[in-house]
């Protein structure tokens, strides 16, 4: 019984070293293949087009705005389907990707949007650059406003005996305060800097939209449309998905169907390999100590 004890942990042993050579040989060939990847990232691949996905909320995203450039300064990307399920983020993160997208459809190189279940607020800013929107009749979209959200405890505090204390170098900074109700004057200031956001959402959709901007005024009270309600406003193009949209970029732009749509990763190639050489790492390590513990329990199960 010892002896076969010692043969077993000896086992053990050699597969926890298995495991090291096994995981460090991973890593060696996905570091070179990381080098080899950067080293032809400025190389053109067959034409295709480009799929960027917008999902959850838009904050500002360096990375993902020149990962957009970079497809834009691509003779292989042929053109963009914008594919959007977002009930929006913050306004300087809407207008970055805007702006971005902009870029892309001033080189020439068609851009269109599909709105899959949500594609409002921020999430409908960034489709204005489009030149075709597509949507589902039940998707959610519109939303066009801005919206500063604050509390206030100070009745609370006033109950539990606690008092807050603030030094500030002008009566509005620190405006909204959750520890005093807003004052008359902050509050005026406010609703002013909200005022100057709207006024420019409201300009991107007119631009993007082709409307007056008095159309625009009326239909930016921030309520939500469902897709069709949209159609009718004017707010969208037309009713559909994915294939509605290359169908349409084979009628006008005359992209061939059947091309090839490629994931735009904001991800450099060595991000893309780490993230893989992670996964086939992880998976090799539990498939080992699953092994491992396999011999255990035999030995423990044995009499």
């Amino acid at each position: 019984m010892p002896l076969e004890h010692d043969l077993l942990v000896d086992r053990r042993r050699l597969k926890r070293r298995l495991v090291f050579w096994r995981v460090a040989a991973v890593l060696a060939v996905l570091a070179a293949g990381a080098a080899l990847a950067g080293r032809m990232a400025g190389s053109f691949g067959p034409d295709h087009l480009v799929r960027l996905s917008v999902e959850g909320t838009i904050t500002d995203d360096r990375k993902l705005t020149e990962a957009i450039a970079a497809a834009a300064g691509d003779a292989a990307v042929r053109g963009m389907i914008l594919s959007i399920d977002s009930p929006g983020g913050t306004v300087a993160g809407g207008e970055g990707l805007h702006a971005a997208l902009q870029r892309f459809r001033d080189t020439g190189k068609p851009l269109v949007a599909v709105m899959r279940g949500t594609a409002a607020s921020a999430g409908y800013m960034i489709a204005m650059p489009a030149q075709r929107v597509f949507a589902r009749e039940s998707t959610l979209t519109g939303s066009i406003g801005v919206i500063l959200q604050s509390f206030e405890a100070s009745r609370l505090m006033d109950t539990l005996g606690v008092r807050a204390e603030m030094l500030t170098s002008g009566t509005l900074k620190g405006e909204p305060n959750p520890f005093r109700p807003m004052t008359a004057e902050g509050r005026a200031v406010l609703q002013g800097v909200l005022a100057d956001m709207h006024a420019q959402f409201v300009a991107m959709v007119a631009e993007g939209r082709h409307l007056p901007l008095e159309r625009v005024q009326a239909l930016a009270d921030g309520r939500v449309y469902t897709g069709r309600q949209a159609l009718a406003e004017k707010l969208i193009d037309a009713i559909g998905g994915e294939p509605e949209a290359r169908a349409w970029l084979a009628a006008e732009a005359k992209i061939p169907a059947e091309i090839p749509v490629q994931d735009l990763d904001p991800r450099s190639a060595a991000e893309r390999a780490l993230g893989f050489s992670v996964r086939m790492v992880m998976k090799s390590v539990v498939s080992e100590w699953l092994a491992i513990d396999g011999v255990r329990a035999v030995w423990q199960l044995q009499p």
